[in-house]
């Protein structure tokens, strides 16, 4: 790799997304949503580097569209979307009934102090309110994401 090929690649990594964006339009003669800076950078990099060496091999290429020979590629979109159904039916959401049985007291002591929650069929009684899931109250208490089961010692 000559010098002056290391100093523009060198002055890619100095380069905001928005100024990769641009470069890469040059390089490759189209826009690009990407915003992801190492992405640009090192597509940008391989398409300056193969300009200035040549690219690929005559093996390689051969090899790829071998491969793409071999793989099966739709070639052409469909005529017609796919046939969906006229109506689509939308179950209500219902939460999951709780795997630990109906009435099932869970204690546990958190920074000193003693937590009790009972296990209801409509979901997990805390101190008079009632919540959906125990993660639901471990997020209540810590004000962190825990998992609920983790958190009360009942998971399996």
């Amino acid at each position: 790799m000559t010098a002056a090929l290391k100093k523009e690649i060198g002055q890619l990594k100095n380069m905001s997304v928005n100024q990769l964006q641009s470069k890469y339009g040059e390089v490759y003669g189209e826009r690009t949503n990407s915003r992801h800076k190492d992405f640009l950078f090192k597509r940008i990099a391989w398409r300056i580097q193969a300009n200035a060496m040549g690219g690929l091999s005559e093996r390689a290429l051969r090899r790829a569209a071998e491969l793409v020979n071999e793989s099966d590629l739709r070639q052409r979109m469909p005529a017609s979307p796919p046939e969906t159904p006229e109506r689509t039916i939308h179950a209500p959401f219902r939460p999951k009934a709780p795997t630990i049985p109906v009435g099932t007291l869970l204690v546990k002591v958190y920074r000193g102090r003693r937590l009790e929650v009972m296990v209801r069929e409509d979901g997990y009684e805390f101190e008079g309110t009632i919540f959906q899931s125990l993660s639901a109250i471990a997020n209540h208490i810590t004000g962190t994401r825990w998992n609920g089961k983790l958190f009360f010692g009942v998971a399996q």
